[in-house]
């Protein structure tokens, strides 16, 4: 997945995420349906974020970026600060 394409996927999660909450405030859903989602996508942009900052680091570095690949969201969630 190249950056554009993960910067891409960032924006429809963005817009996905934004929708929910208008459609949780209008009341087309329910909070529980809203919660799972939103767990769902918020995983899923931290499992992006990380690629991008992977592919960026060995992009720094004179690797190939191309050989960056997506970790699973265990490891991704569980990064110490």
């Amino acid at each position: 997945m190249k950056d554009n394409e993960i910067l891409g996927q960032i924006k429809e999660l963005v817009d996905e995420e934004h929708g929910l909450r208008q459609r949780l405030a209008a009341g087309e859903l329910t909070s529980d349906e809203e919660h799972a989602r939103i767990t769902y996508i918020e995983e899923s942009l931290d499992r992006c974020w990380d690629l991008l900052r992977q592919r960026r680091a060995r992009r720094d570095a004179g690797e190939d970026p191309d050989f960056a690949a997506p970790r699973p969201v265990s490891e991704v969630e569980n990064y110490q600060q």
